[in-house]
């Protein structure tokens, strides 16, 4: 690959992401042009994002890994084509909200926030999602298994991360917080709780 040609590399990455069957990172695109430094390969993925913005597919990140999707604006004329998901239940969709929120996370430390047991069947049902995986397990007495959020979970949902989660306010603004209100309000007020408490602890 003559990378002095002019658009050369911006090509290649383009036909790399459109070939691959998932979304690709920096590092693995570097490697699969040839060992090229990450720095030429970020490069030319930003001078590609900007060249698609205003077309029918852009070019996106989603938790550190880059993929074509269709414009926004345009999704109204695929979503016949798409297979339905299948509706989350309260309690799947309350313990999604935790994990997202509070990741890495054991059962326990989720039952703790939510105030009742979680059955394995719902955490069964995000794990076949694709939308949680098994992050390891803590190290403490037991070590149990934790639980965090996928790249999957980040593009359903349109994140380009966990920084990009919603607030409370927006969430209500959108119709969106129910039926996750309670769960919702309770994790984000168990994560200020925890920011305080530490404040606290350095402030002494």
């Amino acid at each position: 690959m003559n990378e002095n040609a002019p658009g050369t590399l911006e090509r290649a990455v383009e036909a790399t992401l459109f070939a691959s069957e998932e979304p690709l990172s920096v590092e693995a695109l570097a490697a699969h042009l040839g060992g090229l430094e990450p720095a030429d390969v970020r490069e030319a993925l930003g001078q590609l994002e900007a060249a698609y913005r205003q077309r029918g597919v852009q070019l996106v990140e989603r938790g550190g890994r880059w993929h074509f999707e269709t414009a926004p604006d345009l999704a109204h004329l695929l979503r016949r084509e798409k297979e339905q998901v299948r509706r989350l239940s309260r309690a799947a969709t309350e313990v999604l909200a935790i994990i997202a929120y509070h990741e890495p996370v054991s059962r326990a430390e989720i039952e703790s926030i939510r105030g009742v047991q979680t059955s394995a069947g719902t955490l069964d049902v995000l794990l076949e999602a694709g939308w949680i995986r098994l992050a390891g397990r803590r190290e403490v007495p037991g070590r149990p298994v934790i639980y965090a959020t996928t790249p999957e979970f980040l593009d359903h949902f349109g994140l380009a991360s966990r920084r990009d989660l919603p607030g409370i306010d927006e969430l209500r603004a959108a119709g969106l917080l129910d039926p996750v209100d309670e769960a919702m309000e309770a994790a984000m007020q168990f994560e200020a709780d925890e920011v305080d408490e530490s404040d606290a602890n350095l402030a002494d």
